[in-house]
């Protein structure tokens, strides 16, 4: 009985000791999985959502017209956050809150990563208008173009309402003007969106900016766009795009 009793202590500890070497094999490789992919990043992304002491942070990017997740942060306590991911070129991001149950519609801050450190300091309260977002020289120039752009949405809006009252009491000199002064703002629009890509052609938010906000402009405008890119601008992300956009363009615009 004793000699059978050892078999079986002897057998529960050969187990026993296999599945701790197997655990101890299967942390080393999580952990020289995680250095491996610490070391391969090159956006290191760091950030503060005042306030938060509970939620989910999830990184994205468009991919395909759909949004695809990149890291999901786990928030405890701790509103601090960190990320690291790698990007083949600079390229537009989404920092998504999961608020867990509420009606904010505030849950987004898209961003534009490029490889470097970049900081993200934000709150709870006002995720969006109260970001700041530092060390990205595209994120920079996209803030700058934005700052001008949000006047030509906010004359867009007001012509908006002035059709829609329009609307109920028609008065055809008033739809001309409306009509009028709308197709002058979308052509300033258009040409301070050109002027600032060929402007700042050595960087990736020059031919993002052809294909995100003047996609359907004359072809003359985005061949300019592209014609004035860097060499190391054409061949990322964006400046493929581009380039591809251009062509697929051209090639319809000779069978009419």
């Amino acid at each position: 009985m004793k000699s059978k009793i050892h078999e079986i202590q002897n057998t529960t500890n050969n187990i026993m000791s296999k599945k701790i070497v197997l655990a101890i094999i299967a942390v080393i490789t999580l952990i020289a999985c995680n250095k491996e992919g610490a070391s391969d990043a090159n956006v290191h992304i760091s950030g503060d959502v005042k306030g938060l002491s509970q939620g989910k942070l999830y990184l994205q990017k468009i991919q395909d017209s759909a949004l695809v997740m990149l890291d999901s942060i786990e928030i405890s306590g701790d509103s601090k956050f960190k990320s690291h991911i790698k990007l083949e070129s600079p390229e537009m991001l989404y920092l998504f809150l999961d608020r867990g149950q509420t009606n904010s519609i505030d849950n987004s801050l898209p961003f534009f990563a490029e490889p470097g450190e970049i900081k993200i300091e934000t709150t709870l309260k006002h995720f969006f208008a109260d970001a700041k977002i530092t060390g990205s020289k595209n994120h920079d120039l996209w803030k700058k173009f934005d700052s001008l752009n949000s006047k030509f949405r906010d004359q867009n809006l007001a012509l908006m309402a002035k059709r829609l009252k329009n609307e109920y009491q028609p008065n055809p000199t008033t739809t001309d003007s409306i009509e009028k002064a709308y197709n002058n703002l979308l052509k300033r629009k258009y040409r301070y969106t050109a002027h600032f890509a060929v402007t700042n052609a050595n960087k990736e938010i020059a031919p993002y900016l052809a294909l995100s906000e003047i996609a359907d402009i004359n072809t003359v405008y985005l061949d300019t766009i592209q014609k004035s890119m860097t060499p190391e601008v054409a061949k990322s992300k964006y400046g493929k795009m581009l380039k591809e956009y251009v062509k697929e363009r051209k090639a319809l615009e000779a069978q009419k």
